[in-house]
């Protein structure tokens, strides 16, 4: 693995570690009012088509990242609607 890719994997768990606070708050306390809707939607649709992008050009990085973040943010957008 090169140096290129060890700075994909980094800034991949950097960035999508970042969405596990909010998804654990949230998942935790069923609230999530101070989430903008607009913004985990907007968020959601960016990612994956991140995902897909990674897919179609073969980037591991892209997909490990985009298909983690993926996750999470599914998770805080399902909770916003339920508990909005």
């Amino acid at each position: 693995m090169g140096y290129i890719e060890i700075i994909g994997f980094v800034a991949a768990v950097l960035t999508t570690t970042a969405f596990v606070p909010q998804a654990v708050k949230s998942w935790k306390t069923k609230h999530t009012k101070d989430v903008s809707l607009g913004w985990i939607s907007i968020l959601t649709a960016g990612i994956v088509l991140w995902l897909v992008y990674g897919i179609l050009i073969a980037s591991f990085p892209l997909i490990f990242a985009n298909l983690l973040s993926f996750i999470l943010v599914l998770i805080i957008l399902i909770l916003k609607i339920k508990y909005g």
